[in-house]
């Protein structure tokens, strides 16, 4: 922690580089998978160069995401507990979300609504990673039954689905709260930040237990 620019490191250059490989491995495969999933979506295959190109590159994108989110939830695992802290700030949510909200209990590294979408994630990904080897022409899916082809489609859709309104809440609240995506971005957070939203683990940092 530096005193003189009263900034806090929150995530070194790894977990940056990492978080950002999977930000644009999923909007890549949002476009490319929304031109699959319906024709009045299949314009957005020209950013692909074709059609064919959009089916041949999404499955290969997605292991790219797999394995690089397997790389943040082994970093963010132990971060992502939920606490009686994190129930009770999730209580005043309503009062948070208008930002009136008095008395909170001390926070950790994050919050209950970033441990609702890193638990999504894990449970979003590892079954969008199945379901498409299942439904993974040419190479998997003429192996499988085609009733268990169908079925994977189902899923891997709603999945999709689950993933995409995630990440647009989680955008959202990294806009909404100021300060929030210099941490992704420059790897540091200000003091004043980190005590007012995570002060748990602005104490913990303060005293240097990691």
């Amino acid at each position: 922690m530096s005193n003189q620019t009263n900034l806090v490191p929150r995530h070194d250059a790894n977990v940056r580089i990492n978080h950002w490989v999977v930000a644009i491995a999923f909007v890549l495969l949002t476009l490319s998978g929304l031109a699959l999933f319906h024709p009045a979506f299949f314009f957005l295959t020209s950013l692909f160069g074709s059609g064919t190109w959009s089916r041949i590159l999404h499955p290969f994108i997605g292991v790219v995401m797999f394995v690089s989110f397997l790389g943040l939830a082994a970093k963010f695992w132990k971060d992502n507990h939920i606490t009686d802290a994190d129930r009770e700030w999730q209580k005043h949510l309503v009062e948070i979300m208008a930002n009136k909200a008095t008395g909170l209990p001390k926070i950790g590294k994050y919050n209950m609504g970033q441990k609702y979408v890193f638990w999504t994630m894990v449970v979003s990904i590892p079954a969008l990673l199945v379901s498409g080897f299942i439904i993974w022409q040419p190479y998997f899916a003429p192996v499988f039954p085609v009733g268990l082809v169908r079925f994977a489609v189902l899923i891997h859709s709603l999945a999709a689905f689950v993933a995409i309104l995630t990440i647009i809440v989680h955008v959202y609240a990294a806009i909404w709260t100021p300060g929030s995506i210099r941490a992704m971005t420059r790897g540091t957070v200000t003091a004043r930040w980190a005590r007012k939203h995570h002060a748990a683990w602005y104490n913990q940092i303060s005293k240097g237990v990691k």
